[in-house]
């Protein structure tokens, strides 16, 4: 297991920023997740690691060791890649057996390790197949063997699930935490789907215009965002904007835009400040409106628009003033809400969260 820390890191093509002074530490064994949109700078910054990019500036270190000027093959960094690579002219054993014959490897250690490695991601009795006669996930499990076989200090993943059906993604999500788990390895992964980084992640870096923009552990992110972008981008929140009215017992009374008021923890407040607060959607709680139903602290009234059914769940789209809100709720007993239904909607001040704009 290795430590890996990145300090300053920064590359730009021409006038586009692909880095901008990027820095990280990523702990031995850990499963560490590079999150963001394209062109946010996780690939780029997963490649230099790598060794594929040179960075104009900044260091990688593994180990306390700066490998910036270091080749790629002597780096002992397994990769895998998003389309797996896979040469389609060998066999399964012959793949994963690549990188050690490349080292003139003694046979009978390679046919041992090759063999455990196989039997590690459960493909023990494929060892003659091609890649073509293999499914998708069978192939990811292939990459992933040949990328371990070689014992490398950090295991690099590049969209390690993306080519992958949803329900055979979800299935290879617990696959690949438990072959982590078993071999221990420092683990960095670049993906832009928010439920696999939430799923695989010890911690998570979202990456911003070649920034980071927040890093920690998945539910400390998810339940605390600190921007308008990170709450966004990592599920979905509503935003009610308003301005601190009063300050009493540590927490602030907010007079909403859209009428109403929240209260709330906001650190370092001050009476007129404007602020921007996020609410997950399924921190609310909603019901019919009754006649004359009087509005308290965090509570707002608005009309439903529209109704999704998902299966275990529902959302909600509801119409507050001009802004429409979401949020979710568990499909356990009952009927739908139907569109066009007069709704209250409230939460616990402990939900709402203040984001930068």
């Amino acid at each position: 297991m290795s430590e890996v820390i990145v300090t300053d890191a920064v590359k730009k093509y021409d006038a586009v920023v692909a880095l901008g002074g990027v820095s990280l530490r990523i702990a031995e064994g850990q499963l560490f997740g590079l999150l963001g949109p394209s062109g946010s700078g996780k690939t780029t910054l997963l490649r230099a690691i790598a060794g594929f990019v040179s960075l104009d500036s900044g260091s990688v270190l593994i180990d306390g060791q700066d490998i910036s000027g270091v080749p790629v093959h002597a780096r002992n960094i397994g990769m895998m890649f998003q389309n797996y690579a896979l040469f389609p002219h060998m066999s399964v054993a012959e793949n994963v057996a690549f990188g050690l014959e490349v080292r003139n490897l003694p046979k009978p250690e390679v046919q041992e390790r090759v063999k455990a490695a196989l039997a590690m991601v459960r493909l023990t009795g494929l060892e003659a197949r091609r890649p073509k006669q293999l499914s998708g996930g069978q192939q990811q499990r292939v990459a992933l063997a040949r990328a371990l076989v070689t014992r490398p200090k950090v295991l690099l993943l590049d969209e390690p699930l993306g080519a992958l059906d949803k329900h055979l993604r979800q299935e290879m999500q617990i696959e690949l935490r438990r072959i982590q788990r078993a071999v221990g390895i420092t683990t960095i992964f670049v993906t832009h789907d928010q439920e696999e980084a939430l799923t695989l992640s010890d911690r998570i870096a979202i990456f911003e215009a070649g920034c980071i923009v927040q890093e920690g552990p998945p539910m400390e992110v998810y339940e605390r965002p600190r921007s308008k972008f990170a709450a966004g981008f990592l599920g979905e929140a509503n935003f009610l904007t308003g301005t601190i009215e009063a300050i009493s017992g540590g927490r602030a009374q907010v007079a909403l835009d859209l009428g109403g008021k929240a209260q709330c923890q906001v650190p370092g407040a001050a009476a007129g400040q404007r602020v921007t607060l996020a609410l997950r959607p399924e921190k609310i709680h909603f019901e019919i409106a009754g006649p004359g139903a009087e509005m308290g602290v965090n509570t707002l009234r608005g009309q439903v628009t529209d109704v999704v059914f998902s299966g275990n769940s529902t959302t909600y789209h509801i119409a507050v003033d001009e802004q429409v809100m979401t949020l979710f709720r568990q499909n356990l007993t009952g009927s739908a809400i139907a569109p066009g239904a007069e709704v209250v909607l409230s939460w616990s001040g402990d939900h709402l969260v203040v984001v930068a704009p």
